[in-house]
């Protein structure tokens, strides 16, 4: 039978996804999706490139192909769509190059060495400003001046399917007694989208908006789990930590700029105008759906579906301000959006809004009810960019929650 790789919502051949695989009893090396096949680009390059450019793919992370440079990673990939339409017809003689995704093992894409989390959707800081600090104070000062974030922790970031487990901390004091140490009750998903940074930087300089798209080589989607009760007793004064760090989970194929080019549009209007640094002009954000689905002794509930569009800052403007102070970056960093929600309940990127802290319960398709994530529940993200012609999909960020660890 013969290899169908032309037809795929996700990974259609405008898309050219990069990520690393392993096959049992193989080390990990990288590789293209394309329709339900990985390509494995050791093969294809050991036909198709010089021994010195083949080295690039057997390796454990994308690190080395991407420090190659835009210009070497672009064409690279138009190599790939340009075979792959050249031998269409005559593709089931390269078999041997290809590898079901149902019988591989991805692995994270990067070596990411650091990590930082945005804040930059402003519904959502609204959402949460409004639940603790009330309508009037919702946005702090600082919000519409700059993209707030926080450094997070790399060694803990999962790549999609890898399971997390229920996060123990300490939580509040309950009528004045002393705080507990307990498993979470208040574990929740928050929809994001990352970009993987693609070129270093040098420390004492500033990454100027303009240039920006320089140092950015693509995106995946993120779940940055958070337990809230967790969180809220610690965060004061230093910000998020063990409700936090615990887990980060990704999507394993890192979508390229240029296959994302076509579903750029303009983003919200920023009132008060930016300082000027920050200021940006033009398509600086994109048109992508994620919709999340919890699932639930098997049968499948979606309670979420929002779009990256909106953003309030977009990936340049929080690149320009991670580094105006100037800050470094390198290959394989990962820089997440903070939580995506819209404007309307149903576009909400968090259990915390969609519940309303626990005041509105969802109802799912088994007839139970969520407030929080339970022990056992799986969560799906699924994302994808359409146009009138095709699509461009992430996959999915597919996690188990496992039960908490006994103290």
């Amino acid at each position: 039978m013969q290899l169908d790789l032309y037809n795929h919502p996700h990974f259609s051949i405008e898309n050219i996804p990069f990520g690393v695989f392993k096959i049992d009893g193989q080390n990990p090396r990288v590789g293209i999706a394309i329709g339900e096949y990985v390509l494995d680009l050791g093969c294809w390059s050991s036909r198709f490139l010089s021994p010195e450019e083949n080295t690039l793919f057997n390796r454990p992370s994308l690190n080395r192909f991407v420090s190659q440079g835009k210009d070497y990673t672009g064409k690279v990939r138009l190599n790939i769509q340009d075979w792959l339409v050249k031998t269409e017809k005559e593709i089931d003689q390269y078999r041997s190059f290809f590898y079901s995704q149902k019988e591989v093992q991805m692995c994270l894409p990067f070596h990411i060495g650091d990590y930082t989390d945005f804040y930059s959707s402003k519904e959502h800081a609204i959402n949460v400003g409004r639940m603790f600090r009330g309508s009037e104070k919702a946005l702090l000062p600082n919000w519409l001046h700059m993209p707030v974030a926080y450094h997070g922790r790399s060694s803990s970031i999962l790549i999609s399917g890898m399971p997390i487990r229920r996060p123990t901390g300490q939580v509040s004091p309950v009528n004045n007694a002393k705080p507990l140490v307990k498993p979470s009750e208040k574990l929740d998903f928050e929809i994001e989208m990352g970009f993987v940074v693609g070129k270093d930087s040098k420390h004492g300089k500033r990454i100027p908006i303009v240039e920006a798209e320089e140092y950015i080589f693509g995106l995946v989607m993120v779940n940055d789990w958070s337990a809230r009760d967790i969180q809220k007793w610690e965060y004061v004064p230093l910000g998020p930590f063990l409700g936090k760090n615990f887990a980060t989970s990704i999507s394993p194929w890192v979508v390229t700029m240029e296959a994302l080019k076509p579903f750029r549009i303009k983003g919200p209007e920023q009132i008060p105008k930016p300082l000027k640094y920050l200021q940006s002009k033009g398509e600086y954000h994109y048109n992508i759906e994620i919709d999340v689905s919890i699932i639930t002794n098997g049968i499948e509930t979606t309670i979420s579906r929002t779009n990256t569009k909106y953003l309030y800052w977009n990936i340049h403007q929080q690149l320009a301000h991670h580094t105006i102070n100037g800050c470094n970056v390198r290959v394989g960093d990962l820089m997440a959006s903070g939580t995506i929600s819209g404007k309307e309940k149903d576009s909400y990127g968090s259990m915390l809004e969609l519940s309303w802290n626990g005041k509105n319960p969802i109802l799912l398709n088994d007839g139970s009810h969520r407030s929080f994530l339970h022990d056992h529940d799986r969560v799906v993200f699924s994302g994808l960019a359409v146009s009138d012609e095709y699509s461009i999909g992430f996959g999915n960020i597919d996690t188990f929650i496992e039960p908490p660890l006994e103290i």
